[in-house]
């Protein structure tokens, strides 16, 4: 019987995103915090002896050559090695988490994927190698592998557990994708971007985590993308206070609490009035990536 696995690959939200600097190779120098929430890709799995690496999309469709196939090129590479053999995959993704909108969906499947790859062909790789491999594939693979909400520095690679006293609470959010999506590299390169805003600490953050700070991404984002901001309005008339989530074209809020009680979990257009052509969920944070343990050193 050939090994199969299904597992998950959950979006993410920044609460904030301060730009602090750049580096001398263009590289943006960022903090933020990330959430984890229950918008999820699944991602199928079945082992292949011949070497073959191939995807089948059940979902929307992928661009040829995403993330997921990267990854698994990229430690099959490793795998070549470590096992003198060659295995190969066959990955069906159902993509749910939408392109363009900051919710870090392709990298969370690259992670998802080399945390099961890794398991499915028997590596017992320690995830300080597995964030090797993923922070070249994207600045925010190494936290979906970490699988933990997080304090992230740098260009992704500090990466510090919320927990203990800075623990996240529990909570549900409005999350809105208008129907434009959003390339990161145009948000970067544009000369008006806020870059220098003064370091935070975690103990400033901890006492209010879903007010704390801005997305400091959002004004050029919504002069390169003015869907963001009629999407922001929309939040408003909710009567909810939005931010954009990375470099966007998401947005998202903190349900009142009689909300999260009246309003039904999961695909809401109806529910909250949104355009149609708009992909809205009501979300719950998540405590931790339901594949966190899956990493040798975790075991």
């Amino acid at each position: 019987m050939k090994a199969l696995y299904d597992v998950p690959a959950p979006a993410k939200l920044n609460l904030f995103l301060h730009v602090t600097g750049r580096r001398a190779d263009g590289y943006h120098l960022l903090q933020s915090a990330f959430m984890l929430i229950d918008w999820c890709d699944t991602l199928h799995f079945e082992r292949r002896d011949d070497g073959g690496i191939a995807r089948e999309d059940l979902g929307a469709p992928l661009p040829a050559d995403d993330l997921t196939l990267r990854a698994a090129r990229a430690l099959q590479a490793t795998a070549g090695t470590k096992l003198g053999v060659k295995v190969g995959v066959q990955i069906g993704v159902d993509k749910r988490i939408p392109a363009q909108a900051g919710l870090g969906g392709g990298s969370s499947d690259a992670a998802s994927c080399l945390l099961a790859l890794n398991r499915l062909w028997n590596l017992r790789l320690p995830l300080p190698e597995l964030e090797r491999i993923g922070l070249r594939l994207g600045a925010d693979v190494p936290f979906f592998l970490r699988g933990r909400n997080a304090w992230v520095e740098g260009i992704g690679e500090r990466i510090t557990p919320l927990d203990g006293a800075s623990a996240l609470p529990a909570a549900r959010f409005v999350v809105a994708r208008p129907r434009a999506g959003l390339e990161t590299a145009r948000v970067f390169a544009a000369p008006e971007l806020e870059r220098a805003t003064p370091a935070a600490i975690i103990s400033r953050f901890a006492a209010d985590p879903f007010g704390f700070g801005r997305n400091d991404l959002q004004p050029v984002a919504e002069g390169l993308c003015p869907e963001i901001k009629s999407a922001l309005d929309w939040l408003s008339q909710q009567g909810l206070t939005g931010r954009m989530t990375g470099s966007g074209s998401a947005v998202f809020a903190r349900m009142k609490d009689a909300a999260v009680n009246a309003l039904p979990q999961a695909p809401a257009n109806a529910a909250w009035q949104a355009p149609a052509d708009w992909q809205v969920r009501e979300c719950c944070n998540l405590e931790a990536h339901p594949l966190v343990g899956w990493a040798a050193s975790d075991e």
